[in-house]
């Protein structure tokens, strides 16, 4: 019983490892044309389901025609995640120009 429950321990502990923040990019037009970049956090509440507020991309490039749009789970968010159980789940939205 003992053994089971360690393997069971190890089994979690190296999934867990395995897992990573996800990045989503999309290019409109010919993508980015410089560095300028602007961030705002989208809310989700249940693990993404519901959404509370969420960013609009062509609003964020400021009428660019040429931008890269990447919406991303960073660590933070992973974290803010973690210790709302998934209520509350943010992510980023970081555009381009």
């Amino acid at each position: 019983m003992k053994r089971t429950v360690k393997m069971l321990a190890a089994t979690l502990l190296m999934s867990s490892m395995l897992t990573s923040c996800y990045t989503y990019t999309m290019t409109v037009g010919k993508g980015a044309q410089g560095n300028a970049q602007v961030k705002k956090m989208n809310h989700y509440l249940i693990y993404g389901l519901a959404p509370i507020n969420v960013s609009n991309p062509a609003e964020m490039a400021g009428g660019a025609k040429d931008y890269t749009v990447t919406i991303e789970h960073t660590i933070v968010d992973g974290i803010i995640n973690a210790v709302t159980f998934g209520i509350y789940t943010p992510t980023t939205t970081v555009v381009t120009k």
